[in-house]
């Protein structure tokens, strides 16, 4: 009885010995994103200074039923203009989700920056933006982008900035945040797994689900 007891104890003893190590393992993950993509988050200001960026990249974000922007979207948007009209870079990526025919982020997303002000031709699409990191994969290997001001909320930005800088894009991040937004607690943590999962798909390099020929971001827009 005695050596059964001391059985199960070791067992427990082990098993909360290697969920303590998991868990440590996800906390040293994201913390080191965090730290070292820290410096490359910049204000709107210092983005405006950046020299020879190819693109402003708006990274998409859920959009209403009756193709409106979400709120965090808009934010993004809107951001991505005020860079746009800053002169931080000559074009805008519009990269999102685009994968069924009655949901199209991008459409809503270059509607907002010609309704803006912005001449269409410098408003790119990017259909296929499934994910952060096939929205950056694309950007270097179909638009040829090889320096990009990221737009997103700034819990975002870090796991963004790490991915291109892992795929070899010098890219910088402005953050979105004109306010709170609902929810957002429970975002934040769901990003804690969303960086540790991104953290191992930058060492893979997996190809993204779509790829074909390039569309240099430094041409028309229009074409996309």
């Amino acid at each position: 009885m005695k050596k059964r007891k001391l059985r199960i104890t070791s067992m427990i003893s082990v098993l909360l010995l290697l969920i303590f190590l998991g868990v440590g393992a996800v906390l040293g993950i994201d913390f080191f994103v965090k730290k070292s993509t820290e410096n490359n988050i910049i204000t709107s200001g210092e983005a405006a200074a950046v020299s020879d960026a190819d693109c402003i990249l708006v990274l998409g974000c859920q959009v209403n039923p009756d193709g409106s922007p979400s709120d965090m979207l808009a934010d993004r948007l809107r951001m991505g203009v005020e860079l746009y009209n800053l002169g931080a870079a000559p074009k805008l990526l519009m990269s999102g989700d685009h994968g069924r025919e009655e949901y199209n982020e991008v459409e809503t997303m270059k509607r907002y920056a010609v309704d803006s002000g912005i001449v269409s031709s410098d408003v790119f699409m990017d259909h296929a933006g499934f994910s952060t990191y096939e929205s950056i994969y694309r950007a270097k290997e179909i638009f040829e982008a090889d320096k990009v001001i990221i737009v997103t909320q700034k819990y975002h930005l870090y796991r963004a900035l790490y991915i291109a800088e892992k795929l070899g894009v010098e890219a910088y991040g402005v953050a979105s945040d004109y306010h709170a937004y609902l929810g957002q607690s429970k975002r934040e943590v769901r990003e804690v797994l969303a960086r540790n999962k991104d953290f191992i798909i930058s060492e893979i390099k997996p190809k993204p689900t779509y790829l074909g020929e390039a569309i240099p971001v430094s041409g028309n827009g229009d074409i996309t």
